[in-house]
């Protein structure tokens, strides 16, 4: 079961078209829609945009224990996929639909039920989409083959999404513009699960194994993980910097830059070189290993963060400038990790014998799903300590502090916060030898 068929991995990688839209416009969009369309303060915004997605830290663990004891001639993940993802595409539809009622206590209560319900359907497609790499191969290279064509096709959902988003929002305009954005990625997310469902229905699952136990037992077998606790420390840090980044996009551009389009622009820049940095970051790993490139690639967003924070005294190019290292650092981020849980769970399986990638999984993604919804929320809270003024217009006059909330927010707290998962990343043990004799 080492190799896996080019059909399988290019089915397996189109579920990053829902994973990757989910993962973006939520962050780059729905902020702004509380704040500037809904007229919402922003400390409640944040809190709006963070509950939701605190649930899925309960709700990620229950969805991969559950994955992990399905048992299915179609593998026991697939299933999930199919109902997990139609599901979040019609919930992501009304998201963006609130009816205008001019009651911002109706307009904050559906967005918040919405999102719960986007956040609910997501927990049951991704856990058990982010679980089957373990399952579908054995061999230490060719997960991270696997892995880098997942972040290709993420690399183009989020780049399709991210892109697109703000220009039919800005495109129509007012609430009808955030309407017909929602149901244009709501699509997005139905045919990423489409094709994650029907490309993957050949792939290998490898053989059966017992799970075992309750899931408050696995769950403390998965906390005495040192390497996953690392890693997993490594993550939901590094998410909630890039959280605090993505919120930041569409103010910036517009408060600091003047410019509404340059939001378009500067995703375009993060996102963008991916597609060409991705094979480089496959060749890191493979001369320098998984850890090394990991590292590596967080210097580089690291350094990409902190530049942002010259915005406001720098030409505009400087600052796409600044967003395209971030992106080439955001690749590699993306890569490593998704590449080094499979190890983490597989290892785990080989010595136990009982299967727990789903548990491992649940925890993986509720951790980084919880630092991505942290993010708009921390973002929040700079904004509403340097006194950013809510409005129903879009065209609110910003007091200087406010200004330098907006760029401090997306520059040194990101920075500072990547740092720091610096500390949690070096002391990850796991090496290629291991999972090598784990087989």
């Amino acid at each position: 079961m080492s190799g896996v068929a080019v059909r399988v991995r290019v089915g397996y990688a189109l579920g990053s078209v829902a994973t990757g839209s989910f993962g973006t416009v939520p962050g780059l969009l729905l902020l702004p829609y509380l704040t500037d369309t809904l007229g919402i303060a922003a400390a409640l915004a944040g809190a709006i945009v963070l509950l939701p997605k605190a649930l899925d830290v309960v709700l990620n663990p229950v969805a991969g224990r559950i994955s992990d004891r399905h048992q299915s001639p179609r593998g026991p993940r697939r299933p999930f996929l199919l109902r997990g993802g139609l599901t979040l595409a019609a919930c992501f539809a009304l998201l963006f639909a609130v009816p205008d009622l001019d009651s911002k206590l109706f307009d904050a209560t559906w967005v918040l039920l919405a999102f719960v319900g986007c956040a609910t359907a997501y927990a049951f497609f991704q856990v058990p989409y982010v679980a089957m790499p373990a399952e579908l191969t054995d061999d230490y290279a060719e997960r991270t083959r696997l892995m880098s064509w997942r972040v290709a096709v993420l690399t183009i959902a989020i780049l399709v999404s991210g892109g697109s988003a703000p220009a039919i929002r800005d495109a129509i305009g007012g609430r009808d513009g955030y309407r017909v954005m929602g149901l244009t990625v709501a699509l997005l997310l139905a045919i990423g699960t489409v094709g994650a469902y029907y490309g993957t229905r050949t792939a290998p699952i490898g053989p059966p194994r017992e799970t075992t136990g309750t899931l408050r037992e696995q769950l403390q077998v998965v906390a005495h993980a040192a390497d996953f606790r690392r890693l997993l420390t490594t993550l939901v840090l590094q998410a909630l910097a890039i959280g605090t980044m993505l919120a930041g996009i569409d103010y910036l551009a517009r408060y600091v830059l003047r410019d509404p389009g340059a939001a378009t622009i500067a995703f375009v820049c993060v996102v963008g070189p991916a597609l060409l940095v991705s094979p480089l970051w496959l060749a890191i790993g493979n001369k320098r290993g998984k850890k090394q490139g990991f590292l590596i690639a967080s210097a580089v967003l690291g350094l990409g963060a902190i530049t942002i924070s010259s915005a406001q005294h720098v030409p505009t190019w400087c600052f796409y400038l600044a967003t395209a290292i971030v992106g080439i650092g955001f690749t590699g981020v993306q890569v490593f990790p998704l590449a080094m849980l499979p190890d983490v769970a597989a290892v785990d399986a080989a010595r136990s014998g009982i299967r727990r990638a789903g548990v491992f999984t649940g925890i993986w993604t509720a951790g980084e799903t919880l630092g991505l919804a942290l993010g708009p929320g921390l973002y929040a809270l700079v904004l509403a300590a340097g006194g950013y003024v809510s409005s129903t217009n879009r065209d609110a006059v910003q007091p200087d502090s406010a200004l330098t909330a907006i760029v401090i927010g997306m520059s040194v707290v990101p920075a500072l916060l990547i740092g720091v998962s610096f500390f949690a990343l070096r002391r990850y043990r796991l090496t290629a030898d291991e999972v090598l004799e784990a087989r």
